[in-house]
């Protein structure tokens, strides 16, 4: 079985907008989503900066039962997926009909987790944690909470691959799809944005300290970049057969063609030049395309100096300087667990409307950057097909191929 892989519905909670429209206007202008946190002032971090998140109010749309269950990121991810259900036509009724599955990148809960171990150092009684805890505080809560609230009855797993599990996670459906194992996956990534969940990274010192100017901050591939600004939010894909699409009538958005994957084999946090290249020349195989062919490609980098460096070395070895590259996190900072499936979004929003999102902040890209074709400023151009790396702590890493639908 080899089965057509289609994008039919899309939903994005990001710090550049809470819908697609949104997130769109922000792209085209290059507007950044990175304030400065007092709270992380207060805390103790080195870094203040972050991608602004609006908290979530699920009062008017969910009982208090289903609430209790739910931390800051299933909370994203459910709205998200809200409106990636809307987007695509699927009712409650359909999903409860018809075998629906989830797989959803996730790869912390430390807000949760945290919050319950201290009621129990403070009042010595395990009871007290409460009934939801345990729902909010496991790995999957993202996937067990959804897949409970859409009653969905096909594949039910969390994919935890540091900051590449919203891509894996796009990347297996497309798999159990392609070889006619579900008709319909719901996928995607969600990142919690609080204090307790970057204060590990801030204590490695690799977040960006121009605390000045925040939405100067995030700066990939320049030479001047200080290192990463955090960030989060939810972001979910409707990924189901073109045989599905075509059956109910479906708005068709774009088709995944490949997925590339690989892993270092090398240093636990360190990037290297092979394992990226590798991933990304799978997905061109598989796709059964050339290099010349891919008009864009949305770049993993997250304004680290290693990190950024390898990865334009990869892409240059890989595609030389022909595609427009850029990064969006120069706007939303690194999403994290997220980034995977919202840069997805971000690229397809691009490619639907015809512009390539700009690198901002790129004044005077550093040696191994400026080899590639960069974008700087946004660039009104109709394009077909692009890819979309993400790469993550312990060496793995994915790409991904998406072609503007065509029967």
């Amino acid at each position: 079985m080899d089965h057509r892989v289609v994008i039919t519905g899309m939903g994005i909670y990001s710090c550049i907008g809470t819908n697609l429209e949104e997130v769109k206007q922000s792209l085209f202008e290059g507007k950044s989503g990175i304030v400065i946190d007092q709270e992380r002032i207060d805390f103790g971090f080195k870094s203040p900066l972050t991608g602004s998140v609006p908290k979530p109010d699920l009062k008017s749309k969910l009982g208090r039962r289903q609430r209790i269950s739910m931390g800051e990121e299933s909370e994203y991810a459910y709205l998200a997926t809200i409106e990636a259900l809307q987007n695509a036509g699927l009712t409650e009724a359909y999903l409860e009909e018809n075998e629906v599955g989830i797989l959803y990148g996730n790869d912390s809960v430390s807000q949760a987790v945290i919050e319950s171990i201290d009621i129990a150092r403070d009042k010595k009684d395990t009871q007290l944690i409460g009934s939801g805890a345990i729902f909010k505080s496991m790995n999957s809560t993202v996937t067990m909470n959804l897949s409970t609230l859409f009653k969905l009855r096909g594949i039910n797993m969390t994919i935890s691959a540091a900051c590449a599990s919203g891509s894996h996670a796009i990347g297996l459906a497309y798999m159990y799809i392609k070889q006619g194992l579900q008709d319909m996956i719901i996928c995607g990534g969600a990142q919690e944005i609080n204090k307790y969940a970057m204060a590990s990274f801030d204590g490695l010192g690799v977040f960006a300290t121009d605390a000045q100017h925040p939405n100067l901050a995030s700066r990939p591939f320049d030479s001047a970049r200080t290192g990463l600004v955090p960030s989060g939010g939810g972001a979910t894909l409707i990924l189901e057969s073109y045989e599905s699409a075509i059956k109910r009538g479906a708005p068709i958005i774009a088709e995944v063609l490949s997925y590339g994957f690989s892993s270092n084999g090398g240093h636990i946090s360190t990037p290297n030049v092979d394992g990226p290249a590798l991933a990304m020349k799978r997905a061109l195989q598989q796709a059964n395309l050339n290099p010349e062919d891919i008009t864009y490609i949305n770049a993993h980098a997250t304004s680290t100096p290693i990190g950024d460096a390898n990865e334009a070395k990869a892409i240059y070895q890989v595609f030389g300087d022909k595609p427009y590259v850029s990064s969006t996190k120069s706007m939303t900072g690194h999403e994290c667990w997220m980034a995977g499936a919202s840069e997805i979004i971000y690229s397809t929003l691009m490619m639907q409307h015809n512009f390539i999102a700009p690198n901002i902040n790129l004044d005077n890209p550093d040696d191994d950057a400026r080899q590639l074709n960069l974008v700087s400023k946004t660039i009104e151009k109709e394009f077909d097909l692009y890819l979309s790396n993400s790469f993550g702590f312990g060496g793995t890493n994915s790409a991904i191929i998406v072609k503007k639908f065509k029967k």
